[in-house]
């Protein structure tokens, strides 16, 4: 058996529908096929969510935005009266009396419970169309059987528990095709959980591990993985094929062609990833596996961009490293902030984050009394794998350099713009 991703631009209309049972039609094996939330639908439901915690009304009207563009598209693919449409006017019933009742947790709960909704829409449609045309399909609530810890919008899977369930409910001898959620999940309690953002391609890669998939393919609207991003780079190459490792270095870096945590369960059991166009499913795309080789070794290029530097000294200018590095670190992993850099010297460390504010000044706060603390927002960080002096100049021109680390393979760079 297979398992297929297909990411929200894949999906944001009827006829993104439409080429997504195109593909399917070409394939023979059983399938597991994880759906992402339409189009910009979680960007939406994330602008509903702050309208509802700050206690405006237009929460409501925002939703209604939401509502529409799914009907829509059910309108398009079923017509009137379709019973598809009462599906999804009751899955949209279900969030708007959440909204009606209080506020019951910290903003990542709320967050969990709202914005998982759009993956529960995008699966429902999408299974009740293939069931159009194929006979043996079936939709999953994969929230009954992804089961994580509550560690919200950054859970982690309880596997052995995990395991046992989706054995059972993805049973090929009953069905040959599943639809179900990417990104979410749910803890022992019946709460909802997400796995972080852009989460699908870990779903999908946690449900090969646990199926022993042959292989997992990641439809996407580029023509593979590239040395570059292509708005950055508009000559970009495609390539064949990386290794598992190198998958890993560019997602640290901030490649955003697959999540970070994507690898680790298929290189557990050697599954090969995919990355294939759904506007040319045709093409071979980009394989990930374990004994893939460069033919021709090209830079590669990855831009993460809203990046904050934190800059942190110890008030009595005692050394960071030992207890105080620890403790700096302990911070980080509380206030739930991941770090994609550190540069250490003596007496001061500084390091570099996605721009979570919020997050970032509490942290701030909470480290104050030992030590001082302060960033630079606007900050880009810059990668190269296997880079050459012409790739060196290339992305930094007109930047200042605020940090540059090197390995023999990659080098890395945290920039502003001057």
């Amino acid at each position: 058996m297979k398992v297929y991703k297909f990411g929200g631009a894949s999906v944001k209309d009827a006829s993104g529908i439409k080429n997504l049972t195109k593909i399917i039609a070409a394939e023979s094996d059983n399938l597991v096929i994880v759906v992402s939330a339409f189009g910009k639908t979680t960007n939406a439901l994330e602008k509903v969510l702050k309208a509802w915690l700050n206690g405006e009304a237009k929460y409501n009207d925002l939703l209604d935005e939401v509502y529409l563009g799914h009907l829509s598209i059910v309108m398009d693919l079923f017509g009137q009266g379709s019973e598809v449409k009462e599906k999804i006017d009751g899955s949209f019933a279900l969030l708007r009396d959440y909204l009606l009742t209080s506020i019951k947790g910290k903003y990542d709960f709320e967050y969990d419970q709202v914005v998982s909704y759009g993956e529960i829409w995008s699966t429902i449609i999408v299974s009740e169309y293939l069931k159009t045309y194929f006979h043996d399909v079936d939709w999953c609530d994969i929230r009954e059987n992804l089961l994580t810890d509550d560690r919200y919008r950054d859970a982690n899977v309880l596997w052995s528990e995990s395991t046992k369930r989706v054995l059972s409910i993805f049973d090929f001898k009953k069905k040959r095709i599943y639809v179900t959620q990417g990104f979410i999940g749910g803890t022992v309690a019946g709460q909802t959980t997400t796995l972080g953002r852009e989460g699908s391609d870990y779903t999908a890669a946690i449900l090969a591990n646990m199926l022993d998939a042959e292989c997992v393919v990641v439809w996407k609207d580029v023509s593979g993985i590239l040395n570059a991003d292509p708005k950055w780079f508009p000559d970009a190459q495609k390539l064949d094929e990386i290794s598992y490792k190198e998958a890993v270095e560019m997602s640290f870096s901030g490649a955003k062609v697959i999540h970070p945590k994507t690898i680790k369960p298929l290189h557990n059991k050697n599954i090969p990833l995919y990355v294939r166009s759904f506007l040319s499913p045709e093409e071979k795309g980009t394989v990930i596996k374990a004994d893939a080789t460069l033919r021709e070794i090209v830079p590669v290029f990855i831009k993460k961009v809203d990046q904050i530097l934190i800059s942190i000294l110890p008030k009595d200018f005692s050394f960071v490293m030992g207890d105080n590095l620890s403790m700096i670190f302990h911070s980080f992993i509380t206030h739930g902030i991941k770090v994609n850099l550190v540069e250490a010297s003596a007496v001061s460390i500084d390091v570099c984050v996605d721009d979570e504010r919020e997050k970032v000044e509490v942290l701030i706060n909470d480290l104050k009394t030992e030590f001082s603390a302060v960033y630079n927002e606007k900050m880009e960080m810059l990668t190269i794998r296997h880079y050459t002096p012409e790739a060196l100049i290339l992305i930094t021109e007109g930047r200042e350099i605020l940090i540059e680390q090197r390995t023999r393979s990659t080098v890395r760079f945290v920039v502003r713009k001057v």
